[in-house]
């Protein structure tokens, strides 16, 4: 039976960073609070070389995901914001998914809001791409379980049997002339997107994998398209095409 997915809603991620960064900055400024006495027996100008530092972070922070909710509401944002919202968010996310967690919102859910919001801010930056220079990637689960090929070091390897969408995907790269990998980990996806240096990536994955590859290629642009389980994870995975080569479309130039 077809996995059903639900529709992820850009606010809940959203909610649950700031729930966490408003944790976070609680928790600075209690430990800042309590290690006053001591740091001032160190120096006396310690404790506030301190705090004005726990405060530059905390509005740095803020100002990141101020930036991006900004951008998902359609203002203009600086530039300069978005490697500091990346960072606020690489390091709030473990809390966020904890907090999710206590209100009963399983993991997935939240990553999936993740990565529409992740989606939304590449799409409203209008990315646009060479054939050439846009990567395709994809995880080898996509691959029928039963196919005796190696597909992993060279797709070409296939054989075009339809059995899966290793087929599909192939007819997309000789149809626009981009890149088309599968790989069997984040390991091999650095490596391919180290050789191929694209200027941006169309990744198929599950919630767990898009996640962390948008987070790990950061500012590569990556617009991610959740693939689809019908026998389960990481077996015989398939992916809506018409959904892929809509968003290839988008993305060339």
């Amino acid at each position: 039976m077809m996995e059903a997915v639900a529709r992820p809603r850009k606010r809940l991620f959203l909610g649950l960073i700031l729930v966490s960064m408003a944790l976070a900055v609680l928790a600075g400024y209690v430990l800042w609070h309590v290690s006053f006495p001591g740091l001032a027996n160190i120096s006396a100008y310690l404790p506030l070389v301190i705090g004005f530092l726990l405060a530059a972070v905390v509005l740095a922070a803020i100002a990141g995901v101020g930036s991006i909710v900004l951008a998902l509401l359609g203002y203009p944002t600086l530039a300069v914001f978005r490697g500091v919202a990346w960072s606020a968010i690489q390091l709030l996310f473990p809390l966020a998914i904890r907090i999710g967690k206590l209100f009963d919102i399983d993991k997935e859910r939240v990553e999936r809001s993740f990565i529409e919001v992740s989606n939304q801010l590449v799409r409203q930056k209008r990315v646009r791409v060479r054939a050439d220079k846009l990567l395709i990637l994809t995880p080898h689960c996509i691959q029928h379980e039963s196919c005796p090929f190696k597909i992993t070091r060279d797709v070409h390897n296939c054989r075009s049997c339809g059995k899966c969408r290793v087929s599909d995907l192939l007819a997309l790269s000789d149809k626009y002339g981009v890149h088309v990998a599968v790989v069997t980990g984040g390991t091999l996806a650095r490596k391919v997107v180290k050789e191929i240096r694209p200027h941006a990536v169309l990744a198929i994955a599950c919630e767990r994998d898009l996640t962390s590859g948008i987070q790990d290629v950061f500012p590569l642009p990556v617009i991610g398209v959740l693939n689809e389980r019908p026998e389960g994870p990481c077996c015989n995975t398939t992916v809506d095409m018409a959904k892929v080569e809509a968003t290839l479309k988008n993305f060339l130039a």
